[in-house]
């Protein structure tokens, strides 16, 4: 920005001023290798056989790319507690930021309400057969929740003090699993358990509807994220510099896990229809290391350290979470309720309780009337339009936002922009595919439009009250 920080921007830095700073550039960098690498992508881009490199490295220079140039870009000018919801307000107005906070607040909610189901998933692969029985157990699914989104309440009203070893710990656990899943391939081939390996042999794409669906949920699905850690910039020392660094750091790590990632599981997958896209690692582990005798039970372990990892995030999902409604609150758009922190722990104790007991029923609902593998995905398409809406914004900001921040944009964040916001249209309207069999297509569709668009009428609604609210302050 050519100008000094407004009244607004000053605003938002003394409300900050309260919380704690806790995170350093080595808790950001672990916290972004975690947060991006999803367990379930390298079972999506399987699917696409020998081509999916190819598909990688698109979704890399279309998405990717674009996506850390802009991240960095305006964190440099906004390093502010709440990232993309002030962005958006500052490049907008308020209702852009309300709407992309609202955004990404259903986008968590739907990703954490997903955890039990996939660390109930990889415990029946830990556990093996005679433990099939869990993911599809609807019982044992909902009082898995309850446990976990309990505790995940307790450490979160703690604070980042304790929160970042949690993070930390998934990273490095993230780092192992994907480490043991890279390496079996190679480890398989000189025992002569596999013929050939070849990782990084390029395939021409398959041109199909289904190669287009996926490539758009390796982009906005897999690749996305960069930007979450900027809600927690009040809490971050140095933010302006290192939000960047960690984006700079941490994405050439995270490509080659994600390219690797997907070659050990196609290597060890016959028949694509039969990957499980909720366990794709633990599930290729298992195949992997069957030969391998004793040795095999080395499995169990990686498997219950994805359960870990999947803790680990739903945990950073959290502390991002519950900020929001706190910096919706300081412009006066939520109850002043939503900003209080908790005296000694200076969280906000009661967006944690508020976020926590949505989780926990939205986890509940989803196992209502269908199977495991239906539910996984109708939470995760929606969350993906969700996340989808509140990209559209972000990449927009740089190209039509507010003159002082669109006027300093390098060309090459421009063009950025550009392609990260056409590759956001095109993920939007494949959301409402899916890619596993379902008891009716046209139901799944609907029940995911009519998610979106009647949770964004009623984020509309309260922000209607809120402003009106903030007029009368």
């Amino acid at each position: 920005m050519t100008t000094g920080p407004s009244a607004e921007e000053s605003s938002a830095k003394g409300h900050a001023g309260a919380l704690k700073r806790e995170l350093g550039l080595r808790d950001l960098v672990l916290t972004q290798i975690v947060f991006v690498v999803g367990g379930s992508w390298v079972g999506a881009a399987a699917k696409l056989g020998p081509s999916h490199l190819a598909y990688w490295l698109l979704a890399f220079l279309l998405f990717y790319i674009p996506q850390a140039a802009v991240v960095i870009y305006l964190n440099k000018l906004m390093p502010l507690e709440g990232g993309l919801y002030q962005w958006a307000k500052f490049g907008f107005n308020k209702f852009a930021g309300f709407m992309v906070a609202w955004n990404l607040w259903l986008l968590a909610i739907c990703v954490m309400a997903l955890m039990a189901l996939v660390v109930t998933t990889n415990l029946s692969y830990a556990i093996g057969e005679r433990a099939a029985w869990m993911p599809a157990s609807r019982w044992f699914v909902s009082t898995i929740s309850i446990a976990l989104m309990g505790s995940l309440v307790l450490v979160s009203i703690r604070g980042l003090a304790l929160g970042k070893w949690i993070h930390n710990v998934g990273s490095l656990v993230t780092i192992l699993t994907y480490g043991a899943l890279i390496v079996l391939p190679f480890v398989s081939l000189a025992r002569g358990d596999l013929k050939e390996y070849h990782p990084f042999t390029i395939a021409a794409p398959t041109m199909s509807i289904l190669g287009l669906n996926i490539f758009s949920k390796l982009a906005v699905g897999a690749l996305s994220g960069f930007e979450y850690v900027a809600i927690l910039a009040g809490e971050t020392r140095a933010p302006a510099r290192n939000v960047g660094r960690s984006v700079l750091l941490s994405a050439p790590v995270i490509a080659l896990m994600f390219i690797l990632g997907t070659s050990s599981v196609l290597v060890f997958s016959t028949d694509s229809n039969h990957i499980d896209l909720i366990g794709p690692v633990p599930q290729t582990l298992s195949i992997g290391f069957r030969s391998f005798g004793f040795v095999g039970m080395i499995v169990s372990v990686a498997i219950l350290l994805l359960a870990a990892r999947a803790i680990s995030v739903t945990s950073i999902f959290f502390s991002g979470t519950s900020r929001l409604p706190m910096v919706a609150g300081w412009d006066h758009l939520l109850p002043a309720w939503f900003t209080r922190l908790h005296a000694r722990w200076k969280t906000p104790a009661n967006s944690i309780l508020f976020v926590g007991a949505i989780t926990l029923v939205f986890a509940l609902a989803c196992l209502i009337g269908v199977g495991p593998q239906e539910a996984f995905q109708v939470a995760d398409n929606a969350a993906g339009i969700f996340y989808g809406i509140a990209y559209l914004v972000f990449f927009a900001i740089p190209l039509v936002g507010a003159a002082k921040i669109r006027g300093g944009a390098p060309i090459w964040v421009r063009i950025a922009a550009v392609s990260g916001f056409l590759v956001t249209l095109v993920y939007i309207v494949f959301a409402t595919f899916p890619i596993v069999d379902v008891v009716n297509r046209y139901w799944f569709a609907g029940k995911i439009i009519g998610v979106t668009v009647i949770t964004n009428l009623i984020g509309i609604a309260i922000f209607a009250v809120g402003n009106r609210r903030a007029a009368t302050s």
